[in-house]
């Protein structure tokens, strides 16, 4: 059995595990439960009734918090000349083709996301086995394959995420920084819980949002009430 330590018995006493909060109060009482001494990331997991392996079914999009995600945001922008002053200007962090598409092959992987042009996609396809499994593969659904590589590279850096629900039917999602205040991670957190929503498939029967909590790193989950979210908003 492991051992309980100071920490964590003196959080024990500031939420009851056995509730289902409302997110405001969730929002509030997370604050109450972080005892890192770093700035710990926000997450949050909504497990839904869908079985992914059907088409229909494979929950993924995106959405732009509107607080961002508290990190800093590394992009490469891969794309022909003519578009590189536009990526550059837009703040990108690393602008070529060539030269980068070699490193990823050596193995350089160190950014967070990835954006490319639709002509340069036969470069870019031959590093799937490399990005596929870091989920670093430029894709039209999440808007990171497009000719409007400056709006792109403002969208990521602004706060703009995508999430997918994955094999046993949930997502994982981060939505800021303990250091934010509670309005700012229940207004991020209202933004992702509203968007998986509006994904519920039609066909689907049964409960689509069966549970959802919310936690920082290291921190104890808080279970959310998922009633409010399914009456049609989440806030």
């Amino acid at each position: 059995m492991s051992r309980i330590t100071k920490n964590q018995k003196a959080v024990a006493g500031k939420y009851d595990p056995s509730k289902a909060y409302s997110l405001s109060e969730a929002c509030e009482v997370l604050k109450d439960i972080t005892y890192v001494k770093f700035d710990s990331t926000v997450e949050l997991t909504a497990n839904l009734g869908v079985d992914p392996r059907k088409a229909n079914q494979m929950i993924r999009g995106v959405v732009t918090l509107p607080h961002g995600t508290g990190k800093v945001v590394r992009v490469l922008v891969l794309c022909t000349p003519d578009k590189e002053n536009e990526a550059k200007e837009a703040g990108a962090d690393y602008v070529g083709l060539d030269e980068y598409v070699e490193k990823i092959k050596g193995g350089w992987t160190d950014v967070d996301v990835i954006i490319c042009t639709p002509s340069v996609m036969a470069k870019v396809g031959t590093l799937g086995r490399i990005l596929g499994p870091r989920g670093l593969m430029p894709n039209p659904k999440t808007g990171t394959v497009t000719m409007e590589v400056g709006n792109a590279v403002k969208d990521v850096k602004g706060g703009k995420i995508d999430f997918k629900v994955d094999k046993t039917g949930i997502i994982h999602a981060a939505i800021g920084k303990a250091s934010f205040t509670p309005d700012q991670i229940r207004e991020n957190a209202t933004a992702l819980l509203n968007e998986i929503i509006k994904l519920k498939p039609q066909s689907l029967k049964g409960t689509y949002l069966k549970s959802a909590s919310i936690c920082t790193t290291m921190s104890p989950g808080l279970k959310l009430d998922v009633k409010a979210f399914t009456s049609g908003s989440a806030e």
